[in-house]
């Protein structure tokens, strides 16, 4: 480990975990270098990954990365997230990750405000942003050091209309045989339309009675697991017993995936 001179900047240089390490102090005062580099060499010490390791990670690769993620999992809502960012890039784009603080955020969301947009619409992209950072935490080695706290807005847009019980039993009896498992677990759980009709056989334990939707697979990018009750279990393995060899959707309509039903 060696503290070094390049034209008016203090460099380091160093060896994590046989690898060799060459980082900019970025100052030019020999005593603020030397504070950087102890830090370095006592996060070494600790077996940590040193924090001046994340300077090179940007904003770009977490966003490509988080788009892969879209892609490789063949998700049908890439196309929202590359709107997503692409507004976020607008702001973020060439920043170095570590420097995507809680404020800049908010100036951010303030931005976006100001520019019109509904609080609906800046939730998409922050969750957008909070998800990258997960990925990029999880990963070997993690890219970010830390994950900033990204705050989320108040959404007026709440559904409304909701069926009592006699109302909800009414229809679900005027419905083709199909359709009943379908509304019988919207009733239950509240899942959007899309989230049902994908729901296939890997994100259900009927061992346990849980149903799981991992993050990024929800409207809101956050993961979700619900308890079965007792008429849900018994609709899914009803379910289960009758579905045709091969289908890997929970609700189908003779082995197909159920499309629109509103006719």
């Amino acid at each position: 480990m060696a503290l070094y001179k390049r034209s008016r900047v203090w460099w380091m240089c160093f060896i994590y975990r046989g690898k060799f390490f060459r980082r900019s102090t970025d100052t030019s005062d020999r005593d603020l270098a030397e504070d950087i580099f102890d830090q370095v060499k006592d996060e070494i010490a600790q077996g940590k990954l040193p924090r001046i390791y994340f300077d090179r990670v940007t904003f770009d690769k977490l966003a490509e990365a988080f788009l892969e993620d879209y892609r490789i999992n063949m998700k049908d809502t890439l196309e929202k997230a590359e709107r997503s960012v692409k507004y976020l890039n607008e702001a973020f784009g060439g920043m170095k990750a570590i420097d995507i603080t809680t404020d800049k955020i908010r100036s951010y969301i303030r931005d976006r405000m100001n520019q019109g947009y509904s609080n609906a619409s800046i939730n998409r992209e922050l969750a957008a942003l909070k998800r990258m950072f997960h990925l990029a935490a999880r990963e070997t080695p993690p890219k970010v050091s830390m994950i900033p706290y990204i705050p989320m807005l108040k959404e007026s847009n709440i559904r409304k209309g909701f069926f009592e019980d006699h109302e909800f039993l009414a229809l679900r009896d005027a419905l083709p045989f199909h359709l009943k498992p379908v509304v019988t677990f919207a009733y239950h759980t509240g899942w959007r339309k899309g989230e049902i009709l994908g729901l296939t056989l890997g994100k259900v334990d009927l061992r346990q009675g849980i149903v799981r939707l991992e993050p990024g697979e929800t409207k809101n990018e956050e993961g979700r697991v619900i308890y079965l009750n007792d008429e849900l279990m018994k609709e899914l393995k009803a379910l289960q017993k009758s579905r045709p060899l091969g289908c890997p959707y929970v609700f189908h309509h003779n082995g197909k995936p159920i499309r629109d039903f509103r006719g």
